[in-house]
C-alpha cells in the first residue's frame, strides 16, 4: 500500500462567491473480492457505472475472503475496516460482498443496478452546502472547500487514488478459472484533515504518479458524502 498523502491545513482567504448550492458527483463504493463467487456480476456493473459523469464509482477489495484459497491481489484490511465502520454506523454487525454504499448512506446488497440507480437519483436531488474544487499542482493537489450555510457536524477530508482498470486471472477459490475485469480499483485511501465547516478550507496533499485522484468530504460515521471531485 502506498502512502502518498501528507497535508497542511489553513484558512482560505479571499475567495468570496465560491460557496452556494452545488450538486457534485455521487460516490458509489463497491465492496468486492476476487474470492467471492457472487461478486463478478457487480464487478461487471462497475465497468458501466464508472462511465457515468454523474457518478464517482470506486471498487474497494476486502480481505475476508482470502482464507478460502485465493488471496485478492487488490485487497486491504483497511477497506474491510471501512466497511465494518459503515455497518457499525447503522448498528449492524454484518458485512458481506458484494455491497454498494451510495453517497455514504444508502446500502445496496448484492448486484442490483436498479436499486443503485434509484439511490443515485435520490442523492442527485439533494443540494449540498459544500462547494469543493480540486486542482493539480505538479505532484500535489490543492483542495478548496467552503460550506454555505456552515456545517453543523464535523466533516472529514479524504484523498483516494485508484487504478482505472485491471483484468485478473483467478487461479483458486470460488472463482477459479475466471478472468474478471475490475474498474476504479482503490489503491490508497487516506483521511487528510478534519474540517468543522465553519471557515473556508484550503489545503494541499501529495498526489505523485499517474493514478487519478478523488477527494471526498464526508461527515463522521462514516455517513453522508457532502461533496466529491476528481482529477485525472
Amino acid at each position: 500500500m502506498r502512502h502518498l498523502v501528507s497535508a497542511t491545513l489553513g484558512l482560505w482567504i479571499g475567495v468570496s462567491g465560491m460557496a452556494g448550492a452545488q450538486t457534485s458527483p455521487v460516490v458509489v463504493e463497491l465492496y468486492t473480492s476476487q474470492g467471492c463467487s457472487s461478486c463478478p456480476p457487480a464487478d461487471e456493473f462497475m465497468v458501466e457505472l464508472v462511465k457515468r459523469p454523474d457518478v464517482i464509482a470506486l471498487s474497494l477489495h476486502v480481505d475476508y475472503w482470502d482464507y478460502i484459497g485465493w488471496s485478492d491481489t487488490f485487497a486491504s484490511p483497511q477497506y474491510t475496516q471501512r466497511q465494518k465502520a459503515y455497518a457499525k454506523a447503522v448498528g449492524s454487525r454484518m458485512i458481506y460482498t458484494p455491497q454498494m454504499i451510495v453517497g455514504g448512506l444508502d446500502r445496496v446488497q448484492g448486484n442490483d443496478p436498479a436499486q443503485v440507480d434509484e439511490a443515485v437519483r435520490r442523492h442527485q436531488a439533494q443540494i449540498s452546502p459544500v462547494t469543493l474544487t480540486v486542482t493539480r499542482d505538479g505532484d500535489r493537489i490543492v483542495i478548496r472547500a467552503e460550506a454555505d450555510p456552515p456545517l453543523t457536524k464535523r466533516a472529514r477530508i479524504q484523498v483516494i487514488r485508484y487504478l482505472p482498470e485491471a483484468t485478473v486471472a483467478i487461479g483458486r477459490g470460488e472463482n477459479e478459472g475466471r478472468e474478471v475485469t475490475y474498474s476504479n480499483i482503490v489503491t490508497d485511501w487516506q483521511a487528510v484533515a478534519d474540517w468543522q465547516g465553519l471557515a473556508p478550507l484550503e489545503m494541499t496533499a501529495e498526489a505523485a504518479g499517474p493514478d487519478p485522484v478523488v477527494v471526498i468530504v464526508q461527515t463522521e460515521g462514516p455517513a453522508d458524502v457532502l461533496a466529491a471531485a476528481q482529477v485525472k
